[in-house]
């Protein structure tokens, strides 16, 4: 391998499986030694399935296979009882974490006076909260060593307004505001942070938006999406690549930005 990413440690959640597991695996491609984190549970909302125990181990076997080490963790973002004890550990192991892929989240359809308040909160509480929680614990250890990069994945949704989708877009607006502040903070410690933000993505969210809105994931990510291009999503691989490009020194200018990604989305 003669990537500059060769040695360097990605801390990445939601890593069992969809765009996750697909940016650990790039990443383990090109070198990086890989953290993985995921709560690894049924969550009673949004109530679709979510990345497993033995998806972490199988993903632990594939990345130690590609011939780099692979810790896992399950956690939930929300709970600092976890984030830290599996920051620490990554610490001991690797004595250092070169990139935050802040990718947890959920999804689901609402009506904004229907939505009840415990709906709104796990929106919010796990995709916006819990990327400032866990990068609340990397940060340190990037400001010590003096570089990093911060990956929020955000969505077009944290551009555009979305129909029965407030409470995400909110979660995802909030996301491109923690990158542009971040971006200022931690640029004199040579800390860039970038927003990537992808249109539909074929994961298993979408199968699990499918279910409870009973129709298919390729319904679900048209009537989401109206791509120019003419497909209804783009693939995990795609957003993996993104992540492996903005971690790279390919882009060592690039910081406090917006990364579309949206098949020609935003520009209807």
């Amino acid at each position: 391998m003669n990537s500059d990413l060769k040695g360097k440690v990605a801390f990445i959640t939601g890593a069992a499986h969809g765009q996750g597991r697909a940016t650990a695996i790039a990443l383990a491609r090109e070198g990086a030694h890989i953290a993985a984190f995921d709560i690894a549970k049924q969550l009673s909302y949004p109530g679709y399935s979510m990345g497993s125990e033995d998806e972490l181990q199988s993903l632990k076997k594939e990345c130690e296979a590609i011939g780099v080490s692979c810790e896992i963790f399950r956690g939930d973002v929300r709970n600092d009882k976890d984030i830290t004890p599996a920051v620490n550990k990554v610490k001991e192991v690797f004595g250092r974490i070169d990139i935050l892929f802040n990718n947890a989240g959920i999804c689901a359809y609402g009506l904004a006076d229907e939505l009840t308040e415990e709906e709104w909160d796990a929106m919010l509480d796990i995709n916006l909260k819990g990327a400032w929680l866990v990068a609340r614990r990397i940060i340190p250890v990037m400001k010590e060593q003096k570089s990093g990069v911060i990956i929020n994945n955000s969505s077009i949704a944290g551009l555009r307004g979305m129909n029965r989708l407030c409470h995400y877009a909110a979660s995802k607006w909030g996301l491109t505001g923690l990158t542009k502040s971040w971006a200022i903070e931690l640029a004199p410690f040579n800390i860039r942070v970038i927003a990537i933000h992808p249109t539909g993505v074929n994961t298993p969210m979408n199968d699990g938006l499918a279910f409870l809105e009973g129709t298919t994931a390729k319904e679900i990510a048209e009537r989401s999406a109206g791509n120019l291009i003419d497909v209804p999503w783009v693939e995990p691989d795609d957003v993996a690549n993104a992540v492996v490009f903005l971690s790279s020194e390919k882009a060592r200018f690039v910081t406090g930005s917006s990364f579309v990604l949206d098949a020609g989305l935003l520009t209807r």
